[in-house]
This record gives C-alpha cells, sequence and structure tokens, in this order.
C-alpha cells in the first residue's frame, strides 16, 4: 500500500546577515522544513507575496525595509495577515521587544538564539495556527462582533483590524464570556503550550486590545488573570 508523505511546511526566513541567513536554513532543513531565504526586507516581503509561506522568521535590522515594516506589511496583506512571524533580533530592549509585539509578530525572540528552541517555537506556532477546526465565522458580544473570516472587529459601529495574535486572543475571549483564564491558560489556547513565550506577552496583548476596544472590556482578576465582560 503506497503511503502519502507528509507535506512540507515552508519557511520564509529574512536576515541580512549571510552566516546567520545559511545556519537558519541549514536547520529548518535539518528538521525537514521547505526554506525560501531573502537577504533584505524588501525582497522578505516580495518573496512572501509570491510563495505563500506557512512561517516567517524577520530580522529587525535589515536595508530596504526593516523588519517591523516588513511585518506591517504582512498583517496588511489579505493573504498573508494570518501568517506566524517570528521577530529574530539582537535588539532586546522592553521597547523593542513591544514594538514587535505591538506590529503584530507572534514571538519575538533575541539573538543569539538557540536553535532547537526556534526551530521548537515554529513548529508550537504551525501547531496552533492549525489547532482549531471549523470554528464559527461571527462571533457576538454586546456591542462587539467578531469575524474570524474576515479577520475583522466591529465595535460599536466601528470597523478594526488586529494584528493576528491580538486578534487571536480576542477571538478566545469572546468565545467564553466571563470565564476567568489564567495567563497560562491564555499563553497554551493561542500561543500553543510549547511555546517559549512569557506571561508578559499576554499582558502587552491584553494592554493593547484594550486600548483599542475600550479599558472596560477585559477585567483584571488579581492573582488570576483575565476575564472578557459577560454582557
Amino acid at each position: 500500500m503506497a503511503h502519502t508523505l507528509p507535506e512540507r511546511r515552508t519557511v520564509l526566513i529574512v536576515d541580512d546577515e549571510q552566516d546567520l541567513l545559511d545556519l537558519l536554513k541549514y536547520n529548518f532543513e535539518k528538521e525537514g522544513f521547505r526554506t525560501i531565504v531573502a537577504l533584505d526586507g524588501a525582497a522578505g516581503f516580495s518573496q512572501a507575496q509570491r510563495s505563500n509561506p506557512d512561517l516567517i522568521v524577520l530580522d529587525i535590522m535589515m536595508p530596504k525595509l526593516n523588519g517591523v515594516e516588513v511585518c506591517q506589511r504582512i498583517r496588511q496583506d489579505a493573504k498573508l495577515r494570518d501568517k506566524p512571524v517570528i521577530m529574530l533580533t539582537a535588539r532586546t530592549e522592553d521597547q523593542d521587544y513591544i514594538e514587535g509585539l505591538d506590529v503584530g509578530a507572534d514571538i519575538y525572540i533575541g539573538k543569539p538564539v538557540s536553535m532547537p528552541v526556534l526551530v521548537s517555537q515554529a513548529n508550537a506556532l504551525l501547531r496552533s495556527a492549525g489547532r482549531t477546526q471549523n470554528p464559527p465565522d461571527v462571533l457576538r458580544l454586546g456591542a462587539l462582533e467578531v469575524n474570524r473570516d474576515r479577520y475583522l472587529v466591529v465595535h460599536n459601529g466601528e470597523e478594526i483590524r488586529l494584528p493576528r495574535k491580538e486578534f487571536d486572543l480576542l477571538y478566545f475571549l469572546v468565545s467564553n464570556p466571563g470565564r476567568v483564564f489564567r495567563r497560562q491558560d491564555l499563553l497554551d489556547a493561542v500561543w500553543g503550550n510549547r511555546s517559549y513565550v512569557t506571561d508578559r506577552t499576554v499582558d502587552v496583548h491584553v494592554r493593547k486590545l484594550r486600548e483599542k476596544l475600550g479599558s472596560g472590556l477585559i477585567a483584571t482578576i488579581t492573582g488570576v488573570g483575565y476575564k472578557l465582560k459577560a454582557y
């Protein structure tokens, strides 16, 4: 009996350091990935549009377009906006970390990075992206409407576009109104339970949702975590 081989996932790696690019390419291919590479941000975005990869790894400090600008364009592109993005960079100050998450990066990893950790992160993101099967297209709660098919939020009649992980977090909370979740529960549900991200990642995403949707929508349960207001 013939067996169908599992489909290889494609990762686009964008970094202007050739040695690091070669190292990343080698390690991803060793783990069974198909790789596409680019040496600057503009070429990376063009490659993403042409190849529609399953995962994108971006450096931040690059010529032509930096990683933040590339990530912004990815999140604005109808075909690419739901693709998992890992920011891989030597810039590890708090503001850099927050900036990367704010424009829609799923995970922010500082250099130098352990290659097994990076590949594990990639696999966790891909599992998370494919975990939900046939979810409801539209969820409604009071004045809030979350449209998963269009990746669009309507709040008090205003259309709001959210970065992918902010959207996924909101969708999960709206799916469970009034239920209290620990930060670890939210990490497991939205980022995947093997993803190397911290409680702080949840806090950043909740803060951004409050800025865009109002401070009263998501409540902090002191010493526990968060819940969405039940109307």
